[in-house]
């Protein structure tokens, strides 16, 4: 079974990796420091949430088949680009940032009982099991590119 953040153990896991952050930490891939990270992992929970609003980009993606294979089954690709929105917001100090990362993170569980989700800006309509599942996906290949 895939890993999912719908899963509070496998919530518990990530946060003990975000816990091995330090802010000095250099990235294996990319450019984005581990606060700017943490900022952009912030952003995303709260498109996911419909918080946040993204335009629609319309990709190859958004196909079924191939949506669902990236989603669960490829391994993800480093140096992806990402929507300029998920990028915008300013850290606001490294202890700052973890917490409400953190925070998000911890109970990102109770979005769950949602009945409405907003559409992902590249992969269009998804299910709520899509969601647990790219937003795991999501957060271990950042934590990944810093090592943890």
């Amino acid at each position: 079974m895939a890993k999912t953040l719908w899963n509070e153990s496998d919530r518990l896991e990530l946060l003990g990796r975000v816990e091995r952050l330090r802010p000095d930490m250099h990235p294996v891939w990319g450019k984005m420091s581990a606060m700017e990270m943490m900022s952009h992992l912030t952003e995303w929970m709260r498109m996911a949430s419909g918080e946040l609003k993204l335009e629609p980009r319309r990709k190859f993606i958004r196909y079924p088949g191939i949506k669902h294979l990236i989603i669960y089954w490829l391994p993800w690709p480093k140096g992806v680009p990402t929507a300029p929105e998920l990028l915008a917001r300013k850290a606001s100090g490294w202890k700052d940032e973890r917490k409400v990362f953190s925070t998000r993170l911890r109970t990102f569980g109770k979005l769950k009982s949602k009945t409405e989700w907003p559409p992902h800006p590249a992969f269009g309509k998804m299910s709520e099991k899509s969601w647990g599942v790219l937003g795991y996906r999501h957060t271990d290949h950042h934590l990944r590119q810093f090592g943890v």
